[in-house]
């Protein structure tokens, strides 16, 4: 959610309005903090190359953004030596997150100038980073003949010996002999992983055909012809012996370096000030960013729509492209096999090699993805559990009624009361709908839509099912709360100046008074975190979920340095800042604890660290007074009693026990960083890791069935749009059914609905 800041837009105009008539001197700033010339360096330790000269646009960006990061950004404070020194280790880390390019001998020059940072920044003269980046570049030559050289022969997996894999374990090599050591290493590891991929791959295609041949019913024709097509359009290129797939391995791993690195090799013009920008950013907290006018158009793709991509929204994580968020209704979430931190490896079109995307710019990796609807692309993707999938994905043009609310009645059988059921996949809305000729979609009136059928139908309990619900705009927050309370404030948010702001539902109308439940995960964000957080506040809604919600509680704001900061010539990009907190009613930030549940499941991906309370520098959490507010009244049921019920429960469900039995273990794997580089041992503990995770496999979708699931319909049946002949409408919802019914986390919160009712 970004909403204005009054402030920060009022501040911004003040130094608009301050430059001097010349518009290449850039903002005026405070007489105490009068633009200075840049401080002279300490005598180096070691030979350097020439710093090259700014660009014109460096100083304007560095005064820029230093004045608002201390006046304007939630966590205001002076840019002084204290944060230089932690903006220098966090420039070093984004300069080379793997450490595999800066020496250490370089590192400690770097970190000798840290006490300069905040004077350079004063003076608009940023040649550290500018030094940061041509070392790296000086770097980056050595490296690129150091891998051409380690791949043009083959390696000796014989040798005992392995690669610490966990950056924070490793330091950074003393000279070339050790930086081509670490290489060697992790080059070797790289082709024990294509070999072992190429090895499964291999393994399928034999799979394939005997289901080709074997299966009977239509289902399962469906599936052997699926891996059919996948092992058709990988037979052309996969060797069948060890021998062959190692000298493969070397070959592609030769041609995608040599492309990666012609790529690293020819830098945007304001790299080293974003790179550096972005860490001083990173020390008030882990939302503010600047985005360079080379990156600003990329800023958080949504390929979906008339895009014709693949449905996701992709960031930068250290070398890799990840997958932020994958868009109900879209091409990869309708296949089921993308998820949200899937790091992407390779990118591949049919017909085609893949193509090594470590160390790509989000723009070309994008570009690559996309593609006409119809035609299929596969991403090779690290899993969270450390698995590397391939995963061929149909491109389509995003179907938007799979990314709006459904509804459902569920049934547990004879004793109990069916129970209305919502999914809500974000607070949605249509913000450049015009009336009379854009009918708005909105989430608020779809769940309005809902309750108002199962008040038909009498309905007495509702499950809200809030889970993977990232946010979305706060209006609908807001107004879906109103929807199960009387009136009453909601949600508080308070800016850098210290004054506050309140949302209250106005309507006093209740749509539904019922027993309720909001079921939350911990990617439950922004938005959801408020509904659920108000909904718990009020005493209106028992939260039940597998542990604290997300727990972003912060707003950004995006401004255009093009529009703030007078200038004539290029463009100097946007800066994302944080600048506003919210509160829940009972005073509470939701800013990193994130909203607790009061009935505790099992967490599916407990070993997975997501959410703000895992983020650098995140800002703390805080609370305001509580906002005077009339608590629901006719909540009987006592939430300890329920909890102890549900554990009693839990105890007895052999998923729930696998659950927590393979987050444990993947828990402790994640401990375990360093992996064995002798081809012996390395397949034998990717065998034996494979082994562990099939045993604790829950395996969901092959569960019995808990309760029975009608689909409710709200709104009137619309010709649905053509899409890919392997995806119908009604299969996807006949889909959906059957993966509800089979859902222990909301049986559960079903037999929660049923003790609430006694």
């Amino acid at each position: 959610m970004t909403l204005r800041a009054p402030l920060l837009l009022a501040l911004l105009a003040a130094l608009a309005c301050n430059s001097t008539s010349n518009s290449s001197a850039g903002p005026a700033v405070r007489s105490a903090d009068a633009v200075q010339t840049a401080v002279p360096a300490p005598e180096p330790s070691i030979a350097l190359p020439p710093i090259p000269a700014a660009d014109p646009r460096e100083k304007l960006i560095a005064l820029g953004v230093r004045e608002m990061l201390q006046v304007t950004h939630l966590r205001a404070r002076a840019i002084d030596d204290a944060v230089a020194s932690e903006a220098s280790k966090r420039f070093i880390e984004g300069l080379d997150p793997q450490k595999l390019f800066l020496l250490a001998p370089q590192v400690t020059e770097l970190e000798r100038r840290a006490s300069l940072l905040d004077d350079e920044l004063k003076s608009g003269d940023l040649r550290t980073a500018r030094l940061g980046a041509v070392l790296m570049e000086e770097q980056r030559k050595k490296v690129t003949t150091m891998v051409a050289q380690l791949l043009a022969k083959p390696f000796d997996f014989s040798i005992d010996e392995s690669l610490e894999t966990d950056r924070d374990k490793r330091t950074h090599a003393q000279d070339d002999a050790a930086l081509r050591d670490l290489w060697r290493r992790h080059l070797k590891r790289q082709v024990l992983e294509r070999v072992a991929s190429m090895r499964r791959a291999s393994e399928k295609e034999a799979e394939a055909e005997k289901k080709g041949e074997t299966k009977k019913d239509e289902a399962k024709k469906d599936e052997a012809k699926k891996d059919e097509e996948h092992a058709k359009r990988r037979k052309d290129i996969l060797p069948k012996t060890d021998p062959e797939r190692h000298e493969k391995a070397r070959k592609d791993l030769a041609t995608n370096y040599e492309g990666r690195f012609k790529r690293l090799a020819t830098p945007r013009p304001l790299e080293a000030v974003e790179t550096f920008v972005n860490a001083l950013g990173g020390v008030f907290g882990p939302h503010t960013h600047y985005l360079a006018p080379e990156e600003q158009a990329n800023f958080e793709i949504q390929m979906s729509g008339s895009l014709e991509g693949i449905g996701a929204v992709l960031t930068e994580s250290d070398h890799y492209i990840e997958i932020r968020e994958v868009v109900p209704g879209g091409a990869a979430w309708r296949q089921g096999e993308l998820d949200a931190g899937d790091l992407i490896l390779s990118v591949q079109q049919d017909g085609e090699d893949p193509v090594d995307v470590i160390d790509m710019r989000l723009s070309d990796v994008v570009k690559m993805i996309r593609g006409p609807k119809g035609t299929v692309v596969t991403l090779s993707v690290r899993k969270s559990d450390d698995r590397v999938a391939a995963i061929s994905i149909t491109r389509d043009v995003i179907v938007v009624e799979a990314s709006y609310a459904r509804g459902a009645l569920l049934d547990l059988g004879a004793g109990y009361d069916p129970v209305g059921y919502i999914f809500l996949p974000s607070f949605y809305g249509n913000t450049r709908a015009r009336r009379g000729a854009t009918p708005e979609r909105n989430a608020t009136d779809d769940v309005r839509a809902l309750l108002q059928k199962f008040n038909q139908r009498k309905v007495a309990s509702v499950v809200l099912d809030l889970r993977g619900n990232g946010g979305g705009l706060l209006s609908h927050a807001n107004d879906i709360t109103g929807l199960f309370i009387k009136d009453g404030p909601v949600v508080s948010v308070r800016g850098s100046d210290g004054r506050s702001q309140t949302l209250h539902d106005e309507d006093p109308k209740v749509y539904f008074d019922g027993h309720l439940i909001a079921l939350v995960d911990r990617f439950s964000a922004s938005a959801s975190e408020i509904l659920a957080g108000a909904l718990q506040d009020y005493g209106r809604a028992l939260v039940v979920g597998t542990g604290p919600t997300h727990g972003k509680g912060t707003v950004q704001t995006l401004v255009d340095l093009d529009r703030v900061l007078p200038h004539k010539g290029k463009s100097l990009g946007v800066l994302k800042l944080t600048t506003q907190q919210f509160f829940l009613v009972d005073g509470e930030s939701t800013q990193q604890r994130g909203v607790q549940p009061d009935v505790l499941l099992p967490d599916p991906v407990s070993y997975v660290e997501s959410g703000e309370r895992f983020l650098d520098n995140a800002v703390p959490w805080t609370t305001i007074e509580p906002l005077r507010h009339e608590p629901w009244k006719r909540a009987s049921w006592d939430r300890r009693v329920l909890a102890a019920a549900s554990q009693s429960r839990q105890s007895a469900q052999a998923v729930f026990g696998t659950i927590k039995a393979r987050g444990a273990h993947l828990e402790k794997r994640r401990e375990d960083t360093v992996v064995p580089l002798e081809a012996q041992a390395f397949q034998a503990k990717r065998e034996a890791d494979e082994k562990a995770l099939e045993a604790l496999d829950p395996k969901l979708d092959e569960q019995p069935t808990h309760f029975s699931v009608e689909v409710i319909k709200y709104r009137p049946e619309k010709k649905a749009p053509k899409m890919s002949a392997r995806v119908d409408t009604g299969e996807r919802l006949k889909k959906w059914q059957e993966s509800l019914a089979r859902d222990p986390w909301i049986a559960e919160s079903l037999h929660l609905i049923h003790d609430m009712a006694k």
